[in-house]
């Protein structure tokens, strides 16, 4: 939310607060000071010995002139930033007196500089982008660069599974998959793949199962079938014992049946059901009624709490193999993954056709994005800018300068010694 504040790493807590500047800024400003004092020191002492020897006179021109560039240039760097020794002086504290400004400024800047479409699309006309993606896809596919990749993406994905509430997300997908099976007529579907099936002869193989199923489901359960019978005979039948030879001759029967039905492609019984079959698939396809049950049937089975709860337990186990095999480097998944990303690689590398549509599909795309996108980006800088308070602002672009602005209060004393130096000399001469 705007009125929070933002999370500050433990480094920086112990540090005090916000980091003003990093710890080479601060040795450099450290020094820049240092060599200022040492140049007023200088120019104490030789102030003390000027009739000692001429020389002393060029060394306290030095330190002088050097003693005022460095000031000068120590003023011009603190105004940026802060005012000076705290004194209302005009001019000083640029940054934090102009924050809005710079956004504005940051802002402008960007959108004229890259979020422009014609400045994205010049940007992008001359940059082979797929190329370069599929050398660095194709090159380190047996390296350590190509173990990094495959390890970093695996884990991405890993971390990305880890942090999806497994109930939530279950839930979620299993009322997309609800919704959208909904919306699917289950009963033409079904009934033109039938269709399709029996034209191409692919239904034979299913018949073939059924049947070898038939047979081992009745071995298994002949004494079950020898009890009907026998429980269904009168008892002049068991007591001539003709029950038993009447149930051995069923099952004989309904096992020659079978395996007949089994070994003849033109059986009657398989004809019956090729024809049950086509009179099925014709009905789902035209049998309103039918379709109508179909469908009550689907709708009742997406209710069902019961597949509910499965749907969550099957999302629940692939979520956690995917997991287990993403944070495997060196396993299957690994090793797919790499030689997916090196297939691809070459592939971008050796297809010049392919590099040509995914660079127009490329700056496309980042031109669409600029021109919808590039107000409401800049727009976004703009604000975050503005949000930040004045020291926010100030110590994040005196940690990124600050340290080549000391070299220039350096420098600025270092010349300003020299200047000094040459002034005093040419007085000399003259």
């Amino acid at each position: 939310m705007s009125g929070e504040t933002p999370p500050v790493p433990a480094r920086w807590r112990r540090m005090g607060g916000f980091p003003t500047l990093p710890d080479r800024a601060r040795t450099m400003r450290r020094t820049a000071t240092g060599l200022l004092v040492a140049m007023a020191g200088l120019y104490l002492l030789t102030s003390q010995y000027l009739g000692l020897h001429p020389s002393v006179g060029y060394i306290r021109a030095f330190a002088e002139a050097a003693m005022v560039g460095g000031l000068a240039d120590w003023f011009a760097v603190t105004a940026l930033f802060r005012r000076p020794l705290g004194l209302p002086i005009p001019h000083t504290a640029i940054i934090p007196e102009n924050k809005d400004r710079i956004a504005d400024t940051m802002a402008a800047f960007l959108r004229d500089n890259f979020l422009t479409p014609a400045v994205v699309a010049r940007r992008l006309q001359d940059m082979n982008l797929a190329k370069a993606a599929g050398e660095y896809l194709a090159a380190p596919s047996q390296g350590e660069t190509g173990a990094r990749l495959r390890a970093g993406a695996g884990e991405l994905l890993a971390e990305f599974l880890e942090s999806l509430d497994p109930e939530r997300l279950g839930t979620q997908v299993r009322g997309g998959l609800k919704g959208l099976a909904a919306r699917v007529e289950v009963a033409p579907l079904l009934g033109q793949m039938l269709t399709a099936a029996i034209a191409d002869k692919r239904h034979l193989p299913l018949i073939d199962s059924a049947v070898r199923w038939a047979g081992l489901t009745l071995e298994a359960n002949e004494e079950m079938v020898r009890d009907v019978i026998h429980s269904r005979a009168n008892a002049i039948v068991r007591w001539t014992g003709l029950d038993e030879k009447l149930a051995s001759s069923v099952l004989d029967g309904l096992y020659k049946l079978l395996a007949e039905m089994l070994v003849d492609p033109t059986h009657p019984l398989r004809g019956k059901l090729d024809e049950g079959l086509a009179q099925l698939a014709h009905d789902l396809l035209h049998d309103t009624e039918l379709r109508a049950k179909v469908e009550k049937t689907k709708n009742d089975l997406l209710d069902n709490p019961a597949v509910a709860t499965w749907w969550i337990g099957v999302w629940e186990r692939i979520r956690a193999g995917l997991i287990k095999t993403a944070r495997d480097p060196g396993g299957a998944f690994g090793g797919q993954l790499g030689e997916s990303l090196a297939e691809l690689g070459r592939v971008l590398r050796d297809d010049p056709r392919m590099q040509l549509q995914l660079n127009r599909f490329a700056r496309r795309t980042a031109v669409g994005v600029a021109t919808r996108y590039g107000g409401q980006i800049v727009r976004l800088v703009s604000e975050t800018v503005r949000r930040w308070d004045a020291r926010t602002v100030t110590d994040r672009i005196e940690s990124a300068v600050g340290r080549d602005l000391q070299f220039i209060r350096m420098n600025g004393t270092l010349v300003g010694g020299l200047v000094g130096l040459t002034i005093h000399a040419g007085d000399a001469l003259l």
